[in-house]
């Protein structure tokens, strides 16, 4: 018997289906998240749920056993890319069975960096390498570019998910990928490639197929106008590992960031410089982001972060001027904006300083997005040296943590800070005094450190 059809809305951001459309999603409250799709009802009285239930089942029944009695070899856990900066956000490689979604801005580099990895492990792991959007040949063309070694790399061109799951379970590779998942098709779900209903079921084939016979699976996802991967968030729930390739067009550099990971750290992140050879590991970001650092201009002062375990230094600038409206402009890119505000309230009770009819801007410099406390003693060094006029060091980093009186707290692996600093060639430190007492001022002897109680004595760091 013919299928019926049935037009159902479902929210893109938690799944929640509905018969009717609403302006407010009942389940997780997002407002104009509600999108129609089509979906068919089996004649057979069957769900979709149900044939999916079926499938991973197999129709056989489930077993259980011990935990203890569970045995696994760590050289055999992880597949090693040899990326290192991928290696760092992974978690220390690919483990076996993982479904990892990678998202990005269109041409960031999703495919590039997916068809060197290929190329990275193709000499000891046989490699499916599944378009959507592309032919076989283009590929090609990209490999040669890339002189990306093809010996062992299989490559297929289709949309059909069901002749995908049979292509992998019939070459059992070692490692697929799947370019996009937005382009992939369900026969058995009556909707357009793309659509909400398609990108949940067919990223839960490729699920059931990877755990089942623990192939590693990449799913490059697309994303939509506010920056999160198109489709609903199950999608996320589904998979291991969610990574988001970030960077501007106009700059060459590449951040990847890990926003979700089972089996590692989300706070750790990989840097590339996009080149006509591919992307380019940064072994050295910090080096990198203060390159063309003016030196003796006012407004510039220079912090550092913790990415994971790495610290990267990073310069923010700050420009104070006279206001030409009503009400003075704030504009903070790469910084909170509330947190900038909230530093400018802090310098004008507790510093004496008033910024109530000048226009503040703030900017960090390289593109990376700034979340951490530790950079608020550098933001307002930076907002007091635009403020007067007066250069900051060109060999001073401060770091430090604002509080609302006015006092400056201690950060978490500072020593770590220091020593990255140190390694640059910066000579002086400007640091809560509390953590003097914690700090091994024999490794130190080269760096001058001051330590500062509160941020009224930070015009002390603009001399020399």
């Amino acid at each position: 018997m013919r299928e019926k059809l049935k037009t159902i809305y479902i929210c893109s951001e938690c799944g929640e289906t509905s018969p009717r459309w609403m302006g407010r999603c009942p389940s997780c409250g997002a407002w104009n998240t509600m999108t129609e799709d089509v979906v068919a009802q089996p004649s057979g009285g069957s769900s979709l749920k149900g044939s999916r239930a079926e499938s991973v089942l197999g129709g056989a029944g489930l077993t259980a056993g011990k935990l203890s009695e569970t045995s696994i070899s760590e050289e055999q856990s992880r597949i090693v890319t040899h990326i290192h900066e991928l290696d760092r956000v992974l978690g220390g490689g690919i483990v076996l069975g993982s479904v990892v979604l990678l998202g990005g801005e269109p041409g960031a580099g999703k495919s590039t960096l997916l068809l060197q990895l290929c190329g990275n492990i193709s000499a000891h792991y046989e490699v499916l390498y599944v378009t959507g959007e592309e032919s076989v040949r283009q590929i090609k063309l990209r490999a040669n570019r890339l002189k990306v070694p093809q010996e062992n790399i299989w490559l297929t061109a289709g949309n059909d998910i069901d002749a995908i799951c049979e292509l992998i379970e019939q070459k059992k590779p070692d490692l697929v990928v799947i370019d996009s998942i937005q382009t992939m098709h369900c026969s058995s779900v009556a909707s357009s490639a793309g659509s909400v209903s398609q990108v949940r079921e067919c990223s839960s084939r490729l699920l059931n197929v990877a755990k089942r016979l623990e192939i590693p699976t990449f799913i490059v996802g697309h994303v939509n106008k506010d920056g999160a991967i198109a489709g609903p968030k199950v999608m996320e729930h589904i998979v291991d590992t969610v990574l988001y390739f970030e960077g501007d067009k106009t700059l060459p550099y590449r951040i990847l960031r890990a926003v979700k990971n089972r089996y590692g750290s989300t706070n750790e992140i990989g840097m590339f410089d996009m080149t006509t050879q591919g992307l380019q590991e940064i072994d050295n970001p910090s080096q990198l982001l203060l390159e063309g650092r003016p030196l003796g201009i006012s407004g510039n002062s220079v912090c550092c972060v913790m990415e994971g375990t790495r610290p990267v230094l990073s310069e923010i600038q700050a420009l104070v001027t006279k206001s030409g409206l009503s009400t003075a402009r704030r504009t903070s890119s790469g910084f909170d904006y509330n947190r900038a505000n909230l530093l400018l309230a802090v310098l004008e009770k507790r510093a004496g300083y008033f910024f109530g009819n000048l226009d503040v801007y703030i900017n960090v410099v390289g593109g990376l997005y700034l979340s951490e406390t530790s950079c608020d003693l550098s933001v307002c060094i930076a907002l007091l040296s635009s403020l007067l006029d007066k250069p900051v060091g060109d060999k001073t980093v401060a770091i430090g943590e604002v509080g609302l009186g006015g006092e400056i707290r201690n950060v978490n692996s500072l020593e770590q800070r220091l020593r990255e600093a140190q390694r640059i060639g910066f000579t002086k430190a400007i640091v809560p005094q509390h953590s003097l007492r914690q700090l091994n001022l024999q490794e130190f002897q080269d760096m001058e450190l001051i330590g500062l109680n509160y941020v009224r004595d930070a015009v002390r760091a603009l001399e020399g």
